[in-house]
């Protein structure tokens, strides 16, 4: 069966548009929202646009035989390092609010991860443009790795010491969704469980302990995007060179004609250390062409528009930066200083004493 173009464009869009949604996690609490609409803008054209055609557009990379099947690089990759680049120009949060960083509604937490884990079979399954045997396999490969990431990280967690929490658990699973990616139509499973547990290890040792070292530990990365998109999404861009299998041809939707083969793809231990080599050169480029250009496009934004928020804003949070706040009942137990435009009156003052 068909399908019209416009919802190719809109499948499409949608990749644009989250793209640099997870790259903005990495600069919250102090970027200021005026530069970056138009940063937006200029970054989605200068930086994806570029790596979604060289990888996904029959370019260069995709030529030579490199692959990323929904975007590990050209979303994940690049989103982890535009972050990190954009959380190094613009400087970090208040020292308050690197200090607390206690999630403020675990069960929220919960939800959106199982929201994330459940519409991630929506990205990768449809990106056959088919309901067929790859999308079934790209569906199956996603739900096995994540599980598996889920489980490594929690069990790390127990192995270093650490109280496994529920927020280590959507860590790994994040990194098994994000790991999968470029790599769902084309690993088995074995490979996928194999993705998850080599890739949920790399991101725990590199969030845990390399994030200690420099340049990591002078970079306030707010959710940590460079590590559970960015290392996530290079691991699983260079593992796919590693187990794809080329028994898991792929299919896909080409309009009224029907399926076509996207062809087979086999990776070091089917034989073949070519599709390594491009997964590596590929990933290169990524991290060099959108750190590179992401800082120039930072520092043109921030010739006509400050990159970052007023101090007095940062102080205030988002009343006084989008005119709302998250939680409006917990404004008078926050701390805030009384007379601040924005915050209602009392707010932040003590209570008053009791008598009995």
């Amino acid at each position: 069966m068909a399908f019209p173009n416009s919802a190719l464009v809109y499948f499409q869009f949608v990749f644009a548009a989250i793209t640099p949604i997870l790259a903005l996690g990495s600069v919250l609490g102090r970027v200021n929202f005026k530069a970056w609409i138009p940063f937006t803008l200029l970054w989605i054209t200068c930086v994806y646009c570029v790596d979604a055609f060289l990888l996904w557009g029959g370019g260069f990379f995709a030529h030579h035989g490199a692959v990323d099947y929904s975007g590990g690089y050209v979303i994940h990759l690049s989103a982890g390092v535009a972050g990190f680049m954009a959380a190094a120009v613009i400087g970090p949060r208040l020292q308050r609010d690197r200090e607390i960083d206690a999630p403020n509604n675990v069960a929220m937490v919960a939800v959106g991860a199982g929201l994330l884990w459940l519409g991630w079979n929506g990205f990768n399954g449809g990106d056959p443009y088919a309901a067929n045997m790859s999308a079934a396999a790209a569906v199956l490969n996603t739900n096995l790795c994540t599980a598996v990431a889920f489980l490594i990280w929690v069990g790390w967690d127990y192995l270093t010491g650490r109280k496994p929490s529920l927020l280590g658990g959507v860590n790994g699973c994040i990194t098994g969704l994000v790991a999968i990616t470029p790599a769902a139509g084309y690993v088995n499973g074995w490979g996928a469980i194999a993705m998850g547990m080599i890739a949920s290890t790399i991101v725990y040792f590199a969030l845990n302990y390399l994030s200690r070292l420099r340049p990591f530990r002078l970079v306030d990365d707010t959710l940590g995007v460079i590590y559970t998109h960015g290392f996530a999404g290079l691991a699983g861009g260079l593992l796919v060179g590693i187990f794809a299998d080329p028994q898991m041809a792929l299919f896909y939707k080409t309009g009224p004609k029907g399926l076509s083969a996207g062809g087979s793809v086999a990776g070091l231990i089917h034989g073949n250390a070519s599709l390594l080599k491009w997964q590596f050169l590929a990933a290169l480029w990524v991290i060099c062409w959108t750190a590179g250009i992401t800082f120039l496009l930072l520092k043109l934004v921030g010739v006509f528009v400050p990159l970052r928020m007023a101090e007095k804003n940062m102080e205030i949070g988002d009343v006084a930066e989008h005119g709302h706040e998250v939680y409006p009942s917990d404004v008078p137990s926050l701390g805030y200083p009384a007379g601040i435009p924005g915050i209602p009156a009392g707010a932040g003052q003590a209570p008053a004493p009791t008598t009995a």
